[in-house]
C-alpha cells in the first residue's frame, strides 16, 4: 500500500496545567505547521511486513513580545519499521517495531529565536515499539468493530545537549462497516487518542543550562512534557484499490508542565493506494 498523509496543526493557545493561561505568560505566540508523509508499506506474507515513512514539514513560527518569525520546510525523520501480524489468522492483531532517524533538520535558526522542541527535526535517533489489535462486535450489532493501537517512542542516540521526552500514543475506538453508495464502501470511525510525553532534558532543552532567561533550578519554568486525550470523529471512502480517511481531532482534555501553546483541534486526510 502506497500513502500520503496530510495533518494541519496550528498551536495558537498558551496552556499550562490543565487550563488556558494568559498569552504573556509564553514566549511562543503562534506555531503553524503542515505535516506531509510519503509512505510505503508491504506485507510481504501474512506474517511478516514492512514500512517506511518520508515526511517533509512546512513550519510557521511567530515569538512573544515582538520576537519576529521565521518560517520554514524540511525533510522530516524517517522512520523505519517492521511488522509481524501471525498471532491470529485473520491479521487482527499485531506488533510493529524499527526505529526513527534523525534525518530531520533540528538546527534551523538556532541559537536564534527557536527552542530546540520547536524545530520539526528531533535530532534523535528512536526506538519504536507497537501494537493493534481489532475485534468484532457483532454480539451488540452486526458490522461493529472495536480497535486498540499503542506506540512506545524511546530517543535511545541524542545529539547537541538535546533530548526529547518519551512518548506512548495510544488510541481506542470503533468503527462500523456495511454502509455504501454505490460501488462506495463508507465506513464511519469514533476514537478517543491519550498521549503521554515526558518531559525534555539536555542542556538546550527548556530549563536546561543554556536556555536563555531560565533557572534550571526552578521546575515551574520547565515548559515541555504533557498528557491529553484527544476526541476524534472520522470516515474512510474506499473505492477501491483507493482509500481515503480524514478525520479531526479535539483536544478536549490536557495537563501541560509549563507554559505550551496547545492546538485546539488537529486535522488529517490520508489517502492510500493498495497494489
Amino acid at each position: 500500500m502506497l500513502f500520503e498523509e496530510y495533518d494541519y496543526m496550528n498551536q495558537n493557545m498558551n496552556w499550562s496545567g490543565g487550563r488556558p493561561a494568559p498569552a504573556a505568560h509564553n514566549g511562543d505566540s503562534d506555531i503553524r505547521t503542515d505535516f506531509t508523509t510519503l509512505g510505503l508499506q508491504y506485507m510481504f506474507d501474512r506474517n511478516w511486513g514492512a514500512q517506511v515513512e518520508l515526511p517533509y514539514d512546512f513550519r510557521h513560527y511567530t515569538a512573544n513580545f515582538g520576537g519576529g518569525s521565521t518560517s520554514w520546510s524540511t525533510i522530516g525523520d524517517i522512520r523505519l519499521e517492521g511488522i509481524y501480524t501471525g498471532f491470529i489468522p485473520d491479521m487482527s492483531a499485531g506488533v510493529t517495531f524499527g526505529l526513527k532517524l534523525p534525518t530531520g533538520n533540528d538546527n534551523h535558526d538556532m541559537p536564534g529565536i527557536l527552542d530546540r522542541d520547536t524545530e520539526l527535526g528531533t535530532g534523535s535517533t528512536d526506538i519504536l515499539l507497537g501494537g493493534f489489535y481489532r475485534h468484532t462486535l457483532n454480539s451488540i450489532t452486526p458490522n461493529l468493530y472495536w480497535f486498540a493501537q499503542a506506540q512506545l517512542d524511546v530517543p535511545v542516540l541524542t545529539q547537541g545537549g538535546y533530548r526529547p521526552g518519551v512518548e506512548v500514543d495510544t488510541s481506542l475506538g470503533l468503527y462500523y462497516q456495511g454502509l455504501s453508495i454505490g460501488k462506495v464502501k463508507i465506513t464511519p470511525v469514533a476514537q478517543v487518542i491519550p498521549t503521554l510525553r515526558t518531559k525534555d532534558t539536555g542542556s538546550w532543552a527548556s530549563g536546561g543550562v543554556n536556555d536563555p532567561g531560565v533557572n534550571p533550578n526552578d521546575p515551574t519554568e520547565v515548559d515541555s512534557g504533557y498528557h491529553r486525550m484527544l476526541l476524534s470523529p472520522g470516515i474512510e471512502f474506499d473505492i477501491h484499490p483507493v482509500m481515503i480517511y480524514a478525520d479531526a481531532e479535539f483536544d478536549d482534555l490536557q495537563w501541560s508542565k509549563g507554559n505550551q501553546l496547545v492546538a485546539p483541534v488537529l486535522f488529517k486526510v490520508v489517502v492510500s493506494y493498495a497494489f
